[in-house]
This record gives C-alpha cells, sequence and structure tokens, in this order.
C-alpha cells in the first residue's frame, strides 16, 4: 500500500543549489557553522540586481542560524564616498535584513599588505614598471598564451625594497604595480600574474593619507572574507572565473578553514538600467531627478515611488536561484507589487483629472456621510467616512456626449451609479469660450442611497469621485518605465540613451482632488485610488502641498514599442 506524503510549503520549494552545496559542507565536516557577507563597493547606489544578493546573502545565513555581514568594499577611494555607504545601509535595512556586525575591507588593510609581503617572500609576487598598455599586452588572449614580464624574476629583497617604496609614496601613480607571479600560459586569463597592488595617491575616506597603495579586488575579496571568518562567499556569476585564483591565494597564503566561493546568475530585468557609470550619466546629464528618481532601477528608487520591501523580497523569492543566464520580465515585479499592495493598501477616493459635476435637484443645505471600507481585504480595519453634496468632481474620461458603443460611464443615454452614494443622470452641461466641457449638471434618484432602487433597477457603470466641499488639491506624478527598448543598456545597438528613453515616462498632474481626510497623510503613506491604481505620497510633498507617485497602475498598461 502506498503512503500519502504531504510536503511542507518549504519542503516543496525547488532545490537551492547553493543550500545543497552547504549541507553537504555542514555533513561532510568542511565546516561547523555559516557565515556569509553582502560585499558592495560604496561607489554608488544599490539596484534590484542588489536586492537578489542581498537576500540570497541574509536569507542564507539565517536559514542556517548563521551571521551575515554587511562589508564595504572601499580599497578604490577615488570612487567611494561615506554617502553611498549611509545609503546602503539605508537599503539592507527597508528590505527587513539586519546585519551581524558592519565592516569595511579597510579594516584589513594591514593585514592585507603583510598578506602581500608573504608572497614576497615566497617568491610569489613581483613588482612590475611596465606601463598599463604593455601589461595588456603581455597578458594574451583566450587563445595565445602570455609572456612573463622582464620583471618577473626581479629579486625578492630587490621587489620587497621597492614596494616599500611604493608604500612610502616615492613614485606616482601607474609607475609600477605589485604583481601576484602565477602562470602566464594558463588557460584562465585571471591567473596570468595579475595585478595586486596599484599606486594610487588619492584620501581615503577613513583611513585618510595613510595609504598611497591600494590593494585590488581579487586580492582583497578573498583575504577580507578569510579575515572575516565567512565560510561561504556568495557571488554572482562573472566571479565564477575569478574562483581559481580566489582559491590560489588563499592556498599559497595557508589561510585556515578557507572560505567557499559559490556563484550564482545575477538578476537581470528589461527595461531597466543598472550600470553604476550609466546610471551616474543618467544623473549627472539631468535625465532623472537623482539616484532616488521613482523610474530608477534603485532601491531607494523603488522605495520612494512605493514598492514595498515585502513585493521585492517575494519578487527575488520567485526568480529563485539558479546559475543560467535569464532576463526577468519587468511585468513580474509589478505583478509582486500589485499583489502585496491589493493586500495592503488602505483605499482612498481621488479624481486625477477632474470635471466638476453639479446635482441639480440636491439641496444646497445637504451633506450625507458615506462610510466606505478602509480596506476590503482587511474588515478588522473598519471604515472610514467620505461626505457627499451638490457638487462633486469626477473623471475628465468618465463622460462622453456622445459615446462610443458598450460606453457605460456618464453620457445623455446612460445612468451611472456614484460609488456608495446614488444613481445620476445627464441634465446639461457648460463650456467655456472653446467650447471646452467645464461642467456637467446632472439629477439624482433621492432613493438610490447605496445603489439600492425601489424598483431594483441596476446600472452598469461605477463611477469614483471626490465632494468638491471636502476635497484637497494635490499634485500626481504618473510614472511608466524609464526605457522603452528591452534593454536600453546596448551600447553596441542602434540606440543611445536619447533614443532608449520613454518619453512618456513621467506625467504631472497639478490639480488633482483627493478626499480632504487625507491632508495629514506623511511621505511613504501608500493608498489604492479607487480604479487608478496605487499611489504613495513622495518626499517632495509639503504641508502646502502634497504630491503623490503612482506606484504601479491596476493592470499592466505598458505598450512596447518597438
Amino acid at each position: 500500500m502506498e503512503e500519502n506524503i504531504i510536503l511542507t510549503e518549504e519542503e516543496s520549494k525547488p532545490s537551492n543549489f547553493i543550500h545543497d552545496f552547504i549541507d553537504e559542507d555542514l555533513k561532510e565536516g568542511v565546516y561547523s557553522r555559516v557565515q556569509t557577507r553582502f560585499p558592495p563597493e560604496p561607489n554608488g547606489y544599490l539596484h534590484i540586481g542588489h536586492a537578489k544578493a542581498i537576500c540570497i546573502d541574509f536569507a542564507t545565513a539565517e536559514k542556517y542560524g548563521g551571521k551575515c555581514n554587511l562589508r564595504l568594499d572601499d580599497t578604490n577611494p577615488t570612487k567611494e564616498d561615506v554617502e553611498y555607504v549611509d545609503a546602503i545601509k539605508e537599503d539592507i535595512e527597508w528590505l527587513g535584513f539586519k546585519w551581524d556586525n558592519i565592516y569595511f575591507a579597510s579594516d584589513y588593510f594591514d593585514f592585507i599588505y603583510e598578506c602581500a609581503l608573504k608572497l614576497i617572500d615566497k617568491g610569489l609576487a613581483y613588482v612590475d614598471e611596465s606601463t598599463p598598455d604593455e601589461i595588456r599586452e603581455m597578458r594574451g588572449t583566450l587563445t595565445e598564451a602570455g609572456v612573463n614580464s622582464p620583471y618577473r624574476n626581479r629579486p625578492i629583497e630587490e621587489t620587497k625594497a621597492l614596494f616599500k617604496r611604493m608604500t612610502d609614496g616615492e613614485f606616482p601613480n601607474g609607475a609600477m604595480v605589485l604583481r601576484a607571479k602565477i602562470d602566464m600560459s594558463s588557460s584562465n586569463l585571471n591567473m596570468r600574474d595579475p595585478i595586486i597592488y596599484r599606486i594610487m595617491h588619492a584620501h581615503h575616506h577613513r583611513t585618510g593619507d595613510k595609504w598611497c597603495v591600494y590593494p585590488m579586488y581579487d586580492f582583497a575579496h578573498p583575504l577580507s572574507d578569510a579575515k572575516e571568518g565567512v565560510t561561504h562567499s556568495l557571488c554572482s556569476l562573472e566571479f565564477e572565473n575569478h574562483r581559481p585564483l580566489y582559491n590560489w591565494f588563499l592556498e599559497v597564503l595557508e589561510i585556515p578553514e578557507a572560505p567557499r566561493q559559490i556563484e550564482f546568475a545575477r538578476m537581470n530585468v528589461n527595461y531597466t538600467l543598472t550600470s553604476k557609470r550609466k546610471c551616474l550619466k543618467l544623473v549627472n546629464d539631468g535625465l532623472v531627478s537623482g539616484w532616488d528618481d521613482p523610474r530608477m532601477a534603485t532601491i531607494c528608487g523603488m522605495r520612494r515611488r512605493g514598492y514595498p520591501a515585502e513585493a521585492v523580497r517575494a519578487f527575488v523569492d520567485k526568480i529563485g536561484v539558479s546559475k543560467a543566464y535569464s532576463v526577468i520580465d519587468y511585468a513580474l515585479l509589478e505583478s509582486c507589487v500589485r499583489d502585496y499592495l491589493n493586500e495592503n493598501a488602505d483605499r482612498a477616493m481621488a479624481v486625477l483629472r477632474p470635471l466638476k459635476v453639479i446635482i441639480d435637484n440636491y439641496p444646497e443645505d445637504k451633506t450625507d456621510i458615506i462610510e466606505v471600507d478602509i480596506n476590503p481585504n482587511k474588515p478588522e480595519l473598519g471604515k472610514t467616512s467620505v461626505t457627499f453634496s451638490k457638487e462633486i468632481f469626477i473623471e475628465e474620461d468618465d463622460f462622453m456626449l456622445d459615446p462610443p458603443g458598450k460606453y457605460f460611464r456618464l453620457c445623455p443615454q446612460k445612468e451611472v451609479r456614484l460609488k456608495g452614494a446614488y444613481y445620476i443622470k445627464y441634465a446639461s452641461h457648460e463650456t467655456d469660450e472653446n467650447g471646452n466641457i467645464t461642467a456637467v449638471h446632472c439629477t439624482y434618484d433621492p432613493e438610490s442611497f447605496g445603489g439600492e432602487t425601489p424598483d431594483g433597477r441596476k446600472v452598469k457603470g461605477t463611477l469614483h469621485w471626490v465632494d468638491a466641499k471636502n476635497s484637497a488639491d494635490v499634485e500626481v506624478r504618473l510614472y511608466e518605465r524609464l526605457f522603452n527598448v528591452p534593454n536600453p543598456s546596448d551600447e553596441e545597438g542602434v540606440y543611445s540613451f536619447a533614443d532608449n528613453l520613454n518619453p512618456e515616462s513621467l506625467t504631472v498632474l497639478s490639480n488633482c482632488k483627493i478626499d480632504a481626510g487625507l491632508k495629514d497623510v506623511k511621505a511613504g503613506d501608500t493608498f489604492q485610488f479607487m480604479r487608478q491604481g496605487y499611489f504613495c505620497v513622495d518626499k517632495d510633498s509639503t504641508d502646502e502641498k502634497l504630491i503623490f507617485n503612482r506606484t504601479v497602475a491596476l493592470k499592466d498598461s505598458f505598450v512596447k514599442k518597438a
């Protein structure tokens, strides 16, 4: 007799190859604990791709009851800034993670320098006075072996003396470098005597002017991991070819309990740009308002746009962990945002392009109080009150004098329902000197309050509205994707940055109406504007005027342009 086995949600999830490796290491006693790290360089703002790495690094440590540290890879002082350090910390905390410790690669500069001296003493490093072009030429190609530098067999004592003089600041930038001595004929170009230290006369944001030589990333990375006690160094796939070099440094320097590097595929999302250099160009050229422009794929940009951290984490979880290159449709991220906000965002009445409606037979001194659900998915939150009176605002496109077929909104031929209020019928309209409709006059059925009528008649159209007497003027910024081609970073293609930009990525509406009860909201508060989409309060809001960003529409309305 077969036994029915019911898997838990955790057990039914697809296998995570990173966790499979860790399970194997723990089972075989390679490690008795798990420690990871998230090591960004503080030379820009984190983006959606970093969100995947953050989730993998922190969630892996959490699963195994281990530690995950934040380590800032500050080995290039010419590009790094405290501004970026602070932004990185804020982004990680916003995503819902907390590091066990915060470190900097610069914390280990003395240790890394001692390791360089050990390599020299072992005859495994030398000072090379060749120019950068000469070193590049000597490196060879994928099909041709490299050529030994004329300085490769420089005596150990001479190399030590030169390296000290480099450290003492006797030479200008680019005069010489320290290279590891490995194998210039290796099939892996990273093993062909890589540079491990270069001269850089630059003020460091933490160490000041103590150093004028700085380690290269490939040298600092494994040694920082080792010094910190990392067991599993989780990296994106472009570091796979660097793993032999990572392991070589740890082996020849006889590092105990050396960490294991494991690579996973990066997150590539279409219609986004994540290159720090290219994003900086967008900012510097004024094509966006800053790193936190809500159209940017930066974490701070998504946060300002109103993307919930929970939705971003759900997006990463849906994608999963693999080693296969793939491009994720931006619509999947938006879908995760909608799913979360549909369940959690409070509902609100707002009219983006207001058209005044005057209900002729509604008493001047009458005001109805209408109770509406704060969130229909969370009845425990209760209801809130809005007012209804003689003059209201509806959406401009919810009225047409001569509508096409299957038009179920307000028009001379049809009766419509105002959500939570009454049935109304068209009576007349007003126009300005140019013939534009400025107001619509209607009549209402006093017995249709709440959508019920004594004769049981039904209408197909239901409109949202805002009471003119209790409304507030707000600005609304409608955001779409910044680019109208799937791969805007394709510099070899026919598109330039200007060609790639979506001219409709931002529409500003300055005279929108919201229920006055929302006037006390604060930056970051999120709402579903009925029939419109999800919106959040922008940080540019003032006491005099609120500004709302559209986070995402109720459904995907983005039209892919050729």
